[in-house]
């Protein structure tokens, strides 16, 4: 795992996806401008398209299940996921690992980035990707972290931190203002990177008011004396891997999407009361068969 920010211990996303030579280049250059994220790659190149695929009708083709098979067909090589309509006609999305790419009937042209609605002033797949990422915030042995409610506490967020990451602390400079709010602080030292972190973290966790204790030691840069008594700091370094939390500092909310990174406070409060909603057009999605 690694701090977020820090670009030498990324790779770009698109994890998983074979790329294939020269029809693919320039569009993978673009994928892999997409947000880094701490993800293992697959170098394989897939083998070249087949010479024959199923011939492309216009009564066919307009369907997912169609592109579907086409794509199957096109670039055995490759991994897609599912396949969905969207609300420009003769597109469809199309998910590569965890990237989106968008294709046309014919699955000859790919485009690499956000699709936005304009008239709605949303990022349609922004908003997908929330829904891919999501995280089951129920399922989060609650326990485990520092309870700190402020105000009526009504908006619910948890947050996976390193007292020695210096994201973090920006971060928590930002959430300081955060009002109505309840924080769960998962306590995730990164060993690798700070390697004192977790000795703070246990002492952070065995102080008598843990919320004081790790407010003073990431808003003023406090040092609490070595303590030892039973903790969770392994088990959460262990649930972080597992939920795929690559880095610190991560905010997961209550309804579980999940952002990365030292988010500004105004961007923390957009991002807690954006919309939720699907940006998947009405027609369901057609997984291709692998």
């Amino acid at each position: 795992m690694t701090t977020m920010n820090e670009p030498s211990a990324f790779q770009c996303a698109g994890q998983r996806i074979k790329y294939q030579p020269r029809i693919w280049a320039g569009l993978l250059a673009a994928a892999l401008a997409l947000p880094c994220a701490a993800q293992p790659s697959d170098p394989a190149s897939p083998a070249p398209a087949a010479e024959s695929s199923p011939p492309l009708t216009s009564s066919t083709a307009s369907v997912p299940g169609s592109v579907a098979a086409r794509l199957k067909s096109l670039y055995p090589a490759t991994q897609f996921g599912v396949v969905n309509a969207t609300a420009w006609p003769g597109v469809y999305e199309v998910l590569m690992g965890a990237n989106i790419a968008y294709v046309d009937e014919s699955g000859q042209y790919f485009l690499f980035g956000h699709l936005y609605d304009m008239k709605a002033q949303r990022d349609v797949t922004a908003e997908h990707k929330d829904t891919l990422a999501r995280i089951d915030f129920e399922s989060l042995p609650l326990a485990d972290a520092i309870k700190d409610v402020r105000g009526d506490g009504s908006r619910v967020l948890a947050v996976f931190s390193d007292p020695d990451c210096p994201y973090c602390k920006r971060l928590e400079s930002d959430l300081r203002s955060l009002t109505n709010v309840t924080l769960y602080t998962f306590l995730m030292p990164i060993a690798s990177l700070h390697p004192t972190a977790h000795d703070k973290a246990v002492a952070v966790w065995c102080a008598k008011d843990r919320v004081t204790a790790w407010q003073g030691t990431m808003w003023q840069d406090q040092t609490l004396p070595r303590a030892e008594c039973p903790h969770p700091i392994d088990r959460n370094i262990a649930l972080g891997e597992r939920l795929g939390i690559v880095g610190t500092p991560t905010l997961v909310a209550v309804d579980g999407r999940v952002l990365p990174g030292a988010a500004s406070k105004e961007q923390i409060e957009a991002w807690l009361v954006r919309s939720t909603a699907s940006a998947q057009a009405t027609a369901s999605p057609v997984a291709i068969p692998q």
